[in-house]
């Protein structure tokens, strides 16, 4: 059953409450945990100061008891010097043991330098013999320099005497368990160090006595709540070599050690190590709350930055339990509070409720009403505030919703009506349509793609069709990748399989459909069936062929006609007369030759002609048609003008004799052009770089705007003795070059002739 708007309104204004209460106890909460977890944070940073005060304090006394025993091993490497041979090969271990004894040290080890090492040659202690000091960094560097200049230069760390360094006390490589303190000596008189080093109590009591564990150990004990203090050194915390309680076989000694004093039993390595390098980085400190081994605790770790020295981190760990009880303790008692308040919202909300509900009662009834489709009920306005504002509306939203009604069902009456009829269109057109999806999913088809290809609709919708032969399959690729990229294609003649197998010829257009943020959605591809056109283009373009070829034979026989009845005449007059006149004969030849001339051309219109088409430059041709011409030219006192505006060669593939017989026939024209004389001018270009361009330009008389129309038509000519079918001839030639062959001419201001061809690589 559903709940009641006075139920609503009472659950609202309670749970309203109850979140105001909820949100109270958690700001409260938030806001006394942030306050605890502060205050343990100040007394982490307090004790971690007071640690770091502490070893630094205590690293003057460790350095003044180092510079005691440094002197101490000097002596001792002095003596020893005194005592030894100059070549180790012929001091034993033995040897060393009694002179450790007599000097007062723990042992001696002699150290010899090798092409890439320094290693122990020597030593009162089997595990020294042989140990590689290479990767021992700036100890390796002070060895080096000692064996150069017999003295350490560049180290900074230990104790440096005439011909003696001593480095810091350290754990020993061999026996890490010990803490010592070496010297070297090396003055040059020997081919090996002096290595003298104690081992003992005092020193290992010694460094006891100054490390901050102590202090750590009486931190702890003063603040019970805190569980862990560590000392960290930032470059190897962490390292790969590195335990999960802090230990590290690889770095032992006390300058590089990880844990440099206290424990590490609260460790996570990889939050530690990101905490430990941000605390170092930022030199703020970090703190964050963790589980470590069952118990919740807080970690602080603080950077600690000394001056000359570098930055380390001290990580305070503490119980979580002392900040969990007090806020227990608060949380308790912001509940109870809650509780009674939330009781006494709850039942007057419920009385409120029910006053401000009985007109909404009323409202209700009206918008059933109106739901129903009865738009006729008003409500009875009697108050001016909300509720009576609302009532207002109400009634003014039926009168709209009556007249909207009714406008909106006329719409939807002449929506269907406009969707029948373009779908009627779609399904009586001619053309075949097919929609695709992105994927070439077929959504849609009309039933003249059924007719078309053969396919029923529901054979191919939620299908792609393979409509499209492997021979033409990368074009249509391309065609699609530039319709996606928002070009728009013209329609392309094609061919299609059909259902049957068989290929069709059709005419396709492919546009997108884009949605209204203007994304391509889907495709649609109208088709139309073009093979009965191009087979009566085909037959059409037989007909123009043989109309072509009629033209030619009436154009042959016409003009051949008028020399033949001049040779008739002359015949019938040298058979009346039975003389014969030189004169005569003279001009029968030339009507003779006439009609030789008509026949070549003609047959070289109709015979088809044997080519070989290769690459070739056309500035060579040119050359060659100009050495050809240019005798002919100035008895007209006409000069060829070349002019080649090509950067490379220009390489065209062709039938060469043809391109010179076009060439030929311009250049006769051209000068024939000219009775005045002048010069012609041939221009060579690359207008595009897949293109090549000749320019022949005269200044002659031009050709009648009358004839222009009719230019490269058979006998359509205004020289005397010209026939036309030169211009014919060349036209055909460029044609089969797959070029343009075009003419512009004024009269009585030349004539300019443009040839373009396809440009080849060489």
């Amino acid at each position: 059953m559903p709940l009641s708007i006075k139920t609503k309104l009472s659950l609202i204004m309670s749970i309203s409450v109850l979140f105001i209460l909820l949100l109270n106890i958690a700001l409260n909460f938030y806001t006394t945990q942030e306050n605890l977890r502060q205050d343990s944070e100040t007394k982490m940073t307090v004790a971690a100061t007071q640690i770091a005060i502490t070893v630094e304090q205590t690293e003057y006394s460790f350095k003044y008891v180092d510079t005691i025993f440094s002197d101490l091993l000097w002596v001792a490497a002095v003596n020893a010097a005194k005592s030894l041979d100059s070549d180790y090969r012929n001091i034993t271990n033995e040897e060393l043991v009694g002179l450790s004894q007599e000097l007062g040290v723990d042992h001696i080890s002699l150290l010899i330098e090798l092409d890439d090492d320094i290693v122990v040659a020597r030593s009162t202690e089997a595990e020294e013999i042989g140990l590689s000091t290479r990767t021992w960094g700036y100890w390796y560097t002070a060895f080096q320099e000692l064996f150069k200049y017999k003295e350490v230069r560049s180290v900074r760390e230990g104790q440096r005497e005439e011909n003696f360094w001593s480095g810091p006390f350290d754990s020993s490589t061999a026996r890490p368990e010990f803490i010592d303190k070496w010297g070297y000596y090396y003055d040059g008189k020997r081919n090996y160090i002096i290595d003298p080093y104690i081992r003992s109590t005092s020193i290992k009591d010694f460094v006891k006595i100054t490390s901050p564990d102590v202090v750590v150990e009486k931190t702890i004990q003063s603040n019970p709540h805190i569980l862990e203090v560590t000392g960290i050194n930032p470059v190897t915390f962490g390292n790969i070599y590195m335990r999960q309680d802090g230990s590290d076989l690889i770095h032992s000694k006390l300058g590089n050690r990880p844990i440099r004093f206290g424990s590490y039993n609260y460790g996570s390595l990889k939050e530690d190590k990101q905490a430990v390098q941000k605390s170092i980085s930022t030199g703020e400190n970090v703190v964050f709350v963790s589980t470590i081994n069952g118990k919740k605790v807080m970690k602080s770790f603080i950077p600690i930055v000394i001056e000359n020295k570098p930055p380390y981190a001290i990580s305070v760990v503490m119980d979580y339990e002392g900040v969990s009880s007090v806020l227990r303790e608060q949380m308790i008692s912001l509940v109870a509070i809650s509780l009674v308040l939330l009781e006494i919202v709850i039942l007057g909300s419920y009385i409120v409720a029910g006053y401000f509900t009985r007109p909404i009662q009323a409202i209700l009834r009206t918008v059933n009403d109106v739901a129903d489709g009865n738009f006729q009920p008003r409500l009875e306005i009697t108050s001016r505030d909300e509720l009576g504002q609302l009532s207002g509306r109400i009634n003014a939203m039926t009168r709209n919703l009556g007249h909207y009604t009714s406008q909106l069902k006329q719409m939807v009456d002449e929506n269907q009506s406009v969707k029948e009829y373009l779908e009627s269109i779609i399904n009586q057109t001619a053309d075949a349509i097919h929609t695709t999806d992105m994927d070439g999913t077929v959504t849609s088809v009309n039933k003249a793609f059924e007719q078309l290809y053969g396919w029923k609709s529901h054979e191919v919708l939620g299908r792609k069709l393979d409509m499209i032969p492997l021979e033409i399959q990368q074009e249509e690729n391309e065609r699609r990748k530039r319709l996606l990229a928002g070009e728009r294609l013209a329609s392309v003649e094609t061919i299609r399989l059909c259902k049957d197998g068989n290929l069709i010829e059709v005419s396709i257009s492919t546009s997108p459909i884009l949605d209204e943020e203007g994304n391509i959605t889907s495709m649609v591809s109208v088709s139309r069936d073009v093979t009965e056109r191009n087979r009566m283009e085909e037959l059409l373009r037989r007909s123009e062929k043989l109309t072509t070829v009629g033209q030619l034979a009436a154009g042959v026989a016409h003009e051949i006609r008028n020399p033949l009845t001049t040779l008739r005449g002359f015949l019938q007059l040298q058979q009346q007369t039975h003389k014969v006149k030189p004169d005569h004969i003279s001009l029968m030849l030339s009507e003779l030759d006439r009609i030789n001339l008509i026949v070549s051309e003609f047959l070289i219109l109709a015979k088809p002609q044997a080519v070989q088409f290769l690459n070739r430059d056309l500035r060579l041709i040119m050359n060659d048609v100009i050495s050809l011409l240019d005798s002919q030219a100035h008895l007209y006192g006409i000069e060829f003008r070349l002019y080649d505006k090509t950067e490379n060669k220009a390489w065209v593939h062709c039938e060469e004799n043809q391109l010179k017989q076009v060439f030929i026939n311009v250049l006769k024209n051209a000068v024939e052009a000219m009775p005045d004389g002048g010069y012609v001018t041939i221009e060579i270009s690359r207008p595009q770089p897949d293109q090549i361009a000749v320019k022949i330009i005269d200044k002659g008389k031009g050709i009648p705007e009358e004839l222009m129309a009719h230019v490269g038509e058979p006998f359509i000519t205004n020289k005397e003795a010209g026939t036309g079918l030169g211009l014919m001839v060349s036209q055909r030639i460029i044609q089969g070059h797959q070029g343009i062959f075009e003419i512009e001419s004024e009269e009585g201001k030349g004539t300019t002739v443009t040839i373009l061809l396809p440009s080849a690589e060489k």
